[in-house]
């Protein structure tokens, strides 16, 4: 039986996923310092976007800021981090850290289920119900749905850090390039059975019920746009498929990190299982500005005339 050793006395973990890359940490270094330049500025410009033009102060584009606003908190709480492990030769990271990644990376995840189910109830009132649509979805109840996806997330993560940090542990190894809740809990030598319940019904609640909720208001919208006109068809699927295509990419690196986190591998892991793993945090911040700013025209026009009286 291992020494216990509580948690309060360790003072940072030890992040073991990260390979001997030599000075090919340099050339990382480079690609994710790119990759974290366009995400930032891509998202920002659109939130400023969105602020700066009163045509666009409706709930739709309210969502969407929401979004853009959630992209950079996932972003932060990974990518500085991830650019000082990629040039350090010891990998290690604060206890108090460590938790305070956590708070950001999963409140990031729950905050975009949660945004991106409310703009499939918005989408669902756009075309289900056109004629009530501006007294049903008033910038009011937006900013009320808003709240109330960021409350979620908020209260939801930090219960789970609530439930992690008294628990005794018996190492500070974790397996990953990044602090993640369920390691933390694997490195337990106490009773964990309450964290494995509360961790299933938070991941019930924040990615099945969102998915749920987006499968049975599609559900109406198709049938809407196959029973109505061609152009009813061609408007809906305009609005609605930058929507789709990012819940299926969010959902697809999520449900890859879950499996994975469950059932990984002992020593270090390889660098494609590491891609793949941040896929859901690099992916998406990068996806959601790109499909929404060419997508949505009043945005795409707006960038424009922005960025043509700025140069």
């Amino acid at each position: 039986m291992g020494i216990v050793i509580n948690s309060t006395q360790i003072s940072y973990f030890i992040l073991a996923a990260y390979p001997n890359i030599g000075l090919l940490k340099y050339v990382y270094f480079m690609i994710i310092m790119i990759l974290f330049v366009f995400i930032v500025g891509a998202n920002m410009l659109l939130i400023v976007v969105i602020c700066l033009n009163r045509s666009l102060h409706e709930p739709m584009y309210m969502f969407l800021c929401s979004l853009f606003v959630n992209e950079l908190m996932g972003s932060s709480g990974l990518f500085p981090f991830l650019l000082l492990q990629i040039l350090s030769d010891v990998h290690t990271v604060s206890v108090p850290f460590c938790f305070l990644q956590i708070f950001c990376i999963f409140s990031y995840v729950c905050a975009e289920f949660s945004n991106l189910a409310v703009m499939s109830y918005d989408r669902h009132l756009a075309i289900c119900c056109p004629l009530q649509y501006n007294t049903q979805m008033t910038c009011r109840k937006a900013a009320v749905l808003i709240a109330l996806a960021w409350f979620y997330a908020v209260f939801a993560i930090g219960s789970l850090i609530s439930l992690i940090a008294p628990l005794q542990l018996c190492g500070n190894v974790i397996n990953k390039v990044y602090c993640f809740n369920y390691s933390i809990v694997k490195l337990s030598c106490s009773e964990t059975k309450i964290n494995n319940i509360y961790g299933l019904i938070v991941t019930f609640v924040t990615v099945f019920v969102p998915l749920m909720s987006v499968f049975y208001t599609y559900t109406r919208i198709l049938k809407v746009c196959f029973s109505g006109s061609k152009k009813t068809r061609q408007k809906a699927l305009s609005t609605c498929t930058p929507h789709l295509v990012s819940l299926l990419n969010f959902c697809f690196g999520v449900c890859f990190e879950i499996v994975q986190s469950r059932f990984e591998t002992e020593g270090a892991q390889s660098i494609l299982l590491i891609v793949v793993s941040l896929y859901y945090l690099t992916c998406q911040p990068l996806l959601n500005p790109v499909m929404y700013g060419l997508k949505m025209s009043q945005i795409r026009k707006t960038c424009k005339s922005l960025l043509f009286s700025i140069f």
